[in-house]
């Protein structure tokens, strides 16, 4: 497992591929969460040598595919570009997430509707080494009484995953989400590493009852010790997970940082807490 950074979970915006990656080393990441559209404009080559003259890890890259919109075969379309990109570099886990409710569709026309357009991104990204991590999407205020719920939970994404059938799908397994979920530590003695493609942590604010939840509401990791991030992090290292770990903590305070060096650093701090108090430093 290795510290990745993603400027944007942490109100970064504007820094190109070279000025994040500089923030990342300065600040003690290991890896770097990336845009495949910035990496493609470089080129392979050209992108895979700032990763290296930087002495950083590729993190996961977000998935170039609108696949919500009602024009997403135009991006599938260019989705093999992408991903023979993120080939030649060696950077070979992408992610998205999946919304835990809809206004329109009921679980089982849902359940076709996510597998029709995730089964074709994963296919194509299949074709040229691409892991596909998916997200659920824990909290109950995203679950409301007028919306019909969908998956939310790591074992209703696993069953996507196996219905999908390609075999490079697995999770982007969150923390928050997870806790949010209603889910366990103890539901993560039911997976491998070769079901995880990418991580995120973070921790949840005190004194709210899970309903109260706010998605967009969270904390550095052990910021609280609401959530067991220790256990967790002891649970993905005796599954042998050796990817990236995203802090994501949806930060008032954080975002409100104008100095992108101070809001990296803070962050970075937290994660070295996270990894000693996990005895993974």
């Amino acid at each position: 497992m290795y510290k990745t950074l993603s400027p944007g979970a942490i109100g970064i915006r504007g820094l190109g591929l070279s000025e994040s990656l500089k923030l990342a080393r300065e600040t003690g990441f290991a890896g770097l969460d990336f845009s495949i559209q910035e990496a493609a404009a470089l080129g392979a080559a050209g992108a895979q040598a700032l990763f290296a003259d930087a002495g950083i890890k590729y993190g996961a890259w977000g998935l170039p595919v609108r696949w919500l919109s009602d024009e997403w075969r135009d991006d599938l379309a260019e989705l093999p570009r992408y991903a023979e990109v993120g080939a030649e570099m060696g950077a070979l886990r992408v992610a998205t997430w999946c919304p835990p409710s809809s206004a329109e569709r009921e679980y089982a026309d849902n359940f076709a509707w996510h597998l029709e357009r995730f089964g074709a991104i994963a296919e194509a990204l299949n074709e040229h080494g691409i892991r596909f991590g998916i997200e659920f999407i824990g909290p109950q205020s995203l679950r409301p009484p007028d919306k019909h719920a969908f998956i939310y939970t790591m074992e209703g994404m696993l069953e996507m995953a196996a219905a999908i059938g390609t075999g490079n799908v697995g999770l982007l397994l969150d923390a928050w989400h997870l806790y949010t979920s209603g889910g366990s530590l103890d539901d993560l003695d039911k997976i491998s590493n070769a079901d995880i493609v990418n991580v995120h942590v973070n921790d949840a604010p005190e004194g709210l009852t899970m309903a109260q939840y706010n998605d967009h509401d969270r904390r550095l990791p052990c910021e609280t010790g609401v959530i067991d991030l220790a256990g967790f992090m002891g649970k993905l290292s005796a599954l042998g997970y050796d990817g990236p770990v995203t802090p994501e903590p949806f930060s008032a305070r954080i975002n409100a940082i104008d100095d992108p060096l101070e809001a990296a650093a803070e962050t970075a701090k937290s994660m070295n807490d996270l990894w000693v108090a996990a005895s993974l430093a």
